[in-house]
């Protein structure tokens, strides 16, 4: 099967590299293909689409240790970049683990991730290989918590699509996993979390830009 794919997209890069020219994309505004309703800017905006999407705001890493810690939620995977932030405003009682145990799958109650941008047009949260440390932390535990830093916030799903980069998996997440079966029973988590968080949480170099 891997051979077959590789020779299908062998002969799609032969067959474009004898062309001459290559037909340019055109030219559209970052927000041609946006509702007159669903334009705006700013955070307080951002944060309202977030809920609207069934996305649950947490503004401080303390806040977040409340709320696991009062769900008894205290045992889940954490991106190893984030620990040492979060760790001790978390609170003893939670721990975190930096390494996503496959073998473990169903003892993790949370995965906290980065989120690489937001899109303020549709309240969506980005993930990319780049920055999410596990794939699988992120979408095995029921909860998710991505961090955000909130000055990464693309006003347009165009915008957030034309600033795209190589990365080789890039994930949409607008509000947590939702299907429905044909007698129209709605199903929370079955093809990703059941419940999904958005931490704001500064970058380092962020933080030390606005001081």
């Amino acid at each position: 099967m891997a051979d077959d794919r590789q020779a299908v997209f062998a002969r799609l890069k032969e067959s474009l590299g004898c062309l001459d020219t290559r037909t340019p994309y055109p030219d559209f505004a970052p927000d041609a293909a946006t509702p007159h309703h669903k334009r705006g800017a700013g955070i307080e905006l951002f944060r309202q689409r977030l809920e609207a999407a069934n996305t649950r705001i947490i503004d401080t890493p303390s806040a977040l240790g409340r709320l696991l810690e009062e769900r008894q939620l205290l045992n889940g995977y954490c991106d190893p970049a984030l620990v040492p932030r979060l760790e001790s405003a978390l609170g003893p009682r939670i721990e975190l683990s930096p390494t996503f145990d496959r073998a473990r799958v169903d003892d993790f109650q949370f995965g906290i991730t980065r989120a690489s941008a937001g899109i303020l047009e549709t309240g969506t949260l980005i993930l990319n290989d780049r920055d999410t440390s596990d794939r699988l932390g992120a979408v095995a535990p029921w909860i998710h918590v991505a961090c955000l830093d909130p000055g990464r916030v693309y006003s347009t799903l165009a915008e957030a699509i034309l600033d795209l980069d190589n990365d080789p998996n890039v994930i949409f997440v607008t509000g947590h996993s939702q299907t429905a079966d044909v007698e129209g029973i709605l199903i929370d988590g079955v093809h990703g979390p059941g419940e999904q968080i958005c931490l704001f949480l500064d970058s380092d170099k962020h933080r030390e830009s606005s001081q």
